[in-house]
Formats: structure tokens, C-alpha cells, sequence
């Protein structure tokens, strides 16, 4: 886009009651101080956006001389299209024309507002403006119109391991939230590495105090099975000797249960075998008959040989079960359970070298596991440094090659972009230098200068073209002519003010 001033028109605007200026390529004011050459291009930033050639708040109110009205308008091109702009003010309220139709502020700021980038805009046309700016939007005006580098290119330029490992991170994620993943990693397992140093220690300390076992495991394990395989068999006599006595135990229950039995029926014999027939009825009190008397006697002798029937079984069941009982032998177990504590006995020295020999070699896994664990989450550490690392060079890398080519669209000026802080990462910043001087230290001219290369700079990488205003021309005796209409103002001693437009 290229921007061309045609006509200014002032009326009533600070020292000048009504001026026209009639620009050319080239427009020098000159004239002595107070003539108002300053007041011009302030004129044009009053009309556009309200402003000093600084962007702030300006006062238009004539200085030497009252009026009710100040009106300024500009006649200018974009890409051969004209346009035409007004504003007025009057009575302290603001009129804007466009092509001379009144029109509202909003219609007004919008057509402003399509035609130029406001902060692009000043500093094509002052020079000196950028510099106002702070530094975090004077870098992002410069580093717009530059493109960063592209992943690929920094990545060759880092050493062979940190680009592959970023590359691969890379296919996955941005590199802020690798970063972002790899400092947590880094946050857990550093203290998780603190943690397993630690267990690996206090294991360490423990194997150290327990005796190395010497004995051979495989011979402990085969002499403590031949013991229990003794044992086990003693028990298993323990156990038939139990058996056997069970059912020596058993005989004799079943004969005192009989002997009982017996003790019992001895005791109802001798009434029974004493019992006297009655001849007379119990009921009645009337003597019994013969055939009576005969029957109640066959009765008694019928229970008398039923008794001695179950008598006499009673008492062969008993011989019978003694007879049992004597072919039955006892077994003493109290020598066997001796023999059995005895094999037992034998083996608990060799258990307890067994348990022993498995604590320590227990205790030996646990401290191989732990220095395991300790060497993986150190090795997680390492990588994750590694990878913020990486990053770090990646984005120093970055900076480098960014700065190269913002540095390459400067002829004079020196581009700082990034600062290097001491734990080796780097910082956005902004500096421009003039021979190793700071932009505050320049002299007039060489701030001058500076303002030039840098507004030349912006007007190529954004491809807009404007008027540029150099005023106090008078400091500076040679500069390269910038891209764009040229207005410079120039003090004159003893001279009023005079406009000149000149043709290239």
C-alpha cells in the first residue's frame, strides 16, 4: 500500500489562521522557531486520530489569536485511490467529513481505521515515534512482518542428540507443553530420587548387619527334609498306636457298660427269686382256686428264666469283650511322642540357618530392587534435564536464528531480541544500538538516523509505503533518502515560515 499527502488545508489550528500545503515527493519547512513548521504534520495526526505526531492528546486551540472553529483536512492517496478527510472543532465539539460529507466519529475512526495500522502509521511518519513505544510492543511491531524460524531449521542446528530427541517430543506435542510435562516429570522424580537413594541406604545398612550365611542352602534344605520325612513317619505310628489304644479304650468302655449291667440284674434277683404267692386275690380278698395258684407260680418261674437268660448273656458278652480285650495289646505312646520331638528337635537349628540364610538373601533382592529403582528414576531425571535442556538450546537456537534475521534487514542499527539470564535461560527483550550505544544515548543526528533505518525497515517488511516527517533537519547533514514522500522542517534563523514542495 502506498500512502501520498496531496493538499493539507489548515484553518485556525495553533499559530496558523490558513494555510494550505501543497505537498510534493519532497516538502522542506523551514522558518525560524515558533513559525509553526512543528504544528503541520501535528495537523495531520489531529485530523487522523486526535493526537500529536507522538500519539498524545494535543490541544488545536489557537495560540496567539481566538476562534470559534478549527478546521483541518487532508487530500491524499492510497494505491492512486483519493480520499479526502476533515475534522473540525468547534465550540470544544468534534465535526468529521469524509469527501466532505458530514459524518458521524464512528464512520469517521472506521474509514481511519481500514486505510492504516495506527501504531504502523506513526512510525512510518515520525520517526522518532517508535521509540516512545515500550519495548515489549516496539519487538512485536518489528517481529510481526518477521517469520520465526521454522522447527526444522533449529533443530539442525542443535548437537545430533538433543535435536533427535526434540524431534521425536516433537510429532507428539508443542514444545511448551513438553516443556510443561518435563518439568513435572523433573519435580517428581527428583524428590522420588531423593526417596530411593534413601531406602537404598537403609537397606544397604541393614544387610550389613546381619552375618553372610556360609552354610549351602541346598544342603540345609535336603538335611531338613530327610528329618521331616522321619518325623512324618514317627507320627504316622503316633498316630496307628492311637488308633489301636482307640479301640483298647473302647473294649473296656463296652465292659464296664456291661459290668453295670450285670451289678444291676444281681440287684433285682434276690427279690425276685424270694417272691411269695399269694393265695388269695389282691382285689377281691377271696382265696384263690388251684388252677389260680398254679398259674401265678408258672408266671414266677417264667420270669425267674427270663431273668437268668438275659443274666447269664450279660455275663457271656463280658467274658467275650475280656476275652477281646486281652488279645488286644496297649501301646505306651508316651516313647514314641519322645521320638517325635527328638526328630523335630534335631531340626530347628537347621530351620532357623535356613530362615536366616533367607532373610539375608532376602534383604539382598530388596537392596538389588531398590538400587534397580533408584538407577531407573535417576535415568528418568537425567532425561527429563536432558529434555528441558534440550529445550533450552532449542529455544537460544531459535533466538539466534531469529535475531540473524532481524539483524540482516538492518544496515547501522544492532537488534537485541533475547537476554540471557544465569540459570541459562533466555528472556524476551528489546534493545536497539547505534555503534554499541543505547537509542537514549544517540546523539540528535544519530537518532535521526536510527529512526530512518528503522522506519525504512518496517515500510519494506510490511509493504506500506508513507510519508515520513524529519524534523530539526537541520542536525543531521546526510541520511539515505527513505522510501515514501519526504517532509523535513528545518531551522531557519530570522526566516518566516516557507513551504517548499520539490519533485524528485
Amino acid at each position: 500500500m502506498k500512502i501520498n499527502f496531496k493538499t493539507l488545508t489548515i484553518q485556525n489550528f495553533k499559530s496558523h489562521r490558513d494555510l494550505t500545503v501543497n505537498f510534493g515527493e519532497r516538502t522542506e519547512i523551514t522558518g525560524d522557531n515558533t513559525k509553526g513548521k512543528s504544528s503541520i504534520p501535528e495537523a495531520i495526526t489531529f485530523l487522523l486520530y486526535g493526537t500529536d505526531t507522538l500519539g498524545s492528546k494535543t490541544d488545536p486551540t489557537p495560540i496567539t489569536y481566538d476562534s470559534d472553529e478549527t478546521i483541518v483536512s487532508l487530500l491524499f492517496t492510497v494505491d492512486e485511490k483519493k480520499v479526502l478527510l476533515g475534522r473540525a472543532l468547534k465550540k470544544g465539539k468534534a465535526q468529521y467529513y469524509i469527501n466532505e460529507v458530514p459524518s458521524k466519529a464512528k464512520e469517521f475512526n472506521e474509514i481511519v481505521e481500514q486505510l492504516f495500522d495506527k501504531e504502523l502509521f506513526f512510525s512510518l511518519f515520525n520517526p522518532n515515534y517508535f521509540f516512545t513505544l515500550h519495548w515489549e510492543k516496539q519487538r512485536a511491531m518489528l517481529l510481526q512482518y518477521v517469520t520465526s524460524p521454522v522447527n526444522k531449521e533449529v533443530l539442525k542446528q542443535l548437537p545430533e542428540m538433543q535435536g533427535n530427541r526434540l524431534e521425536e517430543l516433537l510429532k507428539k506435542h508443542s514444545l511448551g507443553d513438553i516443556e510443561e510435562i518435563n518439568k513435572e516429570i523433573k519435580k517428581k522424580k527428583a524428590k522420588a530420587y531423593i526417596a530411593a537413594q534413601s531406602r537404598t541406604k537403609t537397606l544397604q545398612e541393614q544387610l550389613e548387619q546381619l552375618t553372610d550365611p556360609k552354610e549351602d542352602i541346598d544342603s540345609l534344605k535336603a538335611e531338613l527334609a530327610a528329618i521331616d520325612i522321619e518325623v512324618r513317619e514317627l507320627e504316622s505310628e503316633l498316630d496307628k498306636a492311637w488308633e489301636k489304644n482307640q479301640a483298647y479304650n473302647n473294649l473296656q468302655s463296652q465292659i464296664k457298660y456291661i459290668q453295670d449291667r450285670i451289678e444291676m440284674s444281681k440287684e433285682r434277683w434276690p427279690a425276685l427269686k424270694n417272691e411269695v404267692i399269694e393265695d388269695t386275690c389282691k382285689t377281691c380278698k377271696q382265696p384263690l382256686d388251684a388252677t389260680s395258684v398254679e398259674a401265678v407260680n408258672a408266671d414266677k418261674e417264667h420270669r425267674i428264666a427270663e431273668y437268668k437268660s438275659i443274666h447269664n448273656g450279660l455275663l457271656k458278652e463280658r467274658d467275650e469283650l475280656k476275652k477281646q480285650l486281652a488279645e488286644t495289646d496297649f501301646i505306651d505312646r508316651t516313647e514314641l511322642q519322645e521320638k517325635v520331638k527328638e526328630a523335630d528337635a534335631k531340626g530347628q537349628p537347621i530351620r532357623e540357618s535356613i530362615r536366616i540364610h533367607s532373610q539375608y538373601e532376602g534383604l539382598k533382592t530388596q537392596v538389588r530392587n531398590a538400587e534397580a529403582d533408584e538407577k531407573s528414576t535417576l535415568q528418568a531425571l537425567n532425561d527429563a534435564i536432558f529434555v528441558l535442556d534440550s529445550i533450552k538450546a532449542f529455544r537460544a537456537k531459535e533466538a539466534e536464528l531469529q535475531g540473524e534475521k532481524v539483524q540482516a534487514l538492518f544496515e547501522t542499527l544492532s537488534i537485541k531480541l533475547f537476554e540471557d539470564l544465569k540459570n541459562g535461560e533466555i528472556k524476551a527483550s528489546f534493545e536497539i544500538e547505534m555503534d554499541g550505544k543505547g537509542y537514549r544515548k544517540l546523539s540528535l543526528s544519530e537518532g535521526i538516523r536510527a529512526g530512518l533505518e528503522l522506519r525504512e525497515v518496517l515500510s519494506n517488511q510490511s509493504e506500506v509505503i508513507a510519508p515520513v516527517f524529519i524534523d530539526n533537519a537541520e542536525s543531521i547533514t546526510s541520511f539515505k533518502q527513505p522510501t515514501g514522500q519526504l517532509i523535513t522542517s528545518r531551522v531557519v534563523a530570522g526566516q518566516e515560515l516557507k513551504i517548499e514542495a520539490v519533485k524528485s
